[in-house]
């Protein structure tokens, strides 16, 4: 494991373990503070996030932002938000097994020396990889997971909720519970500059 975070973000931008290192524009390695409590976990860069090389820049990162801000989180000060891939799936398809499997170790990596509190999981693809293999955020959003003595939330994807405007009640509803849960377990969250 490197214990060092420029090290880790520097062997991350230059791997090319999987295939999509020969179509990336940017390895999108995350973003936000390394010392944050609470991490939240995409499936993987989009469009715009291979172009500008940050996770969640385009109108889902937009919804997104709308709703870490109503619940007092912000991606530059209090929270880091990563994504099961570092590089974009062609089309913007599911990460391949294979491809999540040659990404872990940077994940892994990132969360070892973050040392979270708390995970979100942002859609099907993070919260089945990482919160259980049946896991159906339909049915099971917002409830809470332990593992490793790491709580862990499922949620909608902010993508998904821009298809599904239906469901944003739903995914605000699991914020507020977010927050909550950050009030108890880790409110020093609310103290980061």
């Amino acid at each position: 494991m490197v214990q060092n975070w420029e090290q880790l973000r520097e062997a991350a931008c230059r791997c090319e373990k999987c295939g999509l290192a020969a179509t990336r524009n940017n390895v999108v390695f995350g973003v936000g503070n390394p010392r944050a409590r609470v991490m939240f976990i995409g499936e993987g860069p989009g469009e715009n996030e291979d172009l500008q090389g940050e996770p969640f820049v385009g109108r889902g990162g937009q919804l997104l932002d709308k709703m870490l801000a109503a619940v007092d989180l912000d991606r530059k000060k209090n929270i880091y938000i990563a994504n099961m891939v570092k590089c974009r799936p062609p089309k913007n398809r599911d990460p391949l097994p294979e491809e999540m499997e040659q990404c872990m170790p940077y994940l892994r990596n990132q969360t070892a020396l973050i040392r979270p509190k708390i995970i979100v999981c942002l859609g099907r693809i993070s919260a089945i990889q990482l919160i259980k293999q049946d896991f159906k955020v339909t049915r099971e959003h917002g409830e809470w997971f332990e593992k490793n003595g790491t709580l862990m939330m499922g949620t909608f994807h902010p993508a998904a909720l821009l298809r599904n405007p239906n469901q944003k009640p739903a995914g605000l509803d699991d914020f507020i519970h977010l927050r909550e849960k950050i009030l108890e377990v880790c409110p020093e969250t609310y103290e980061m500059e």
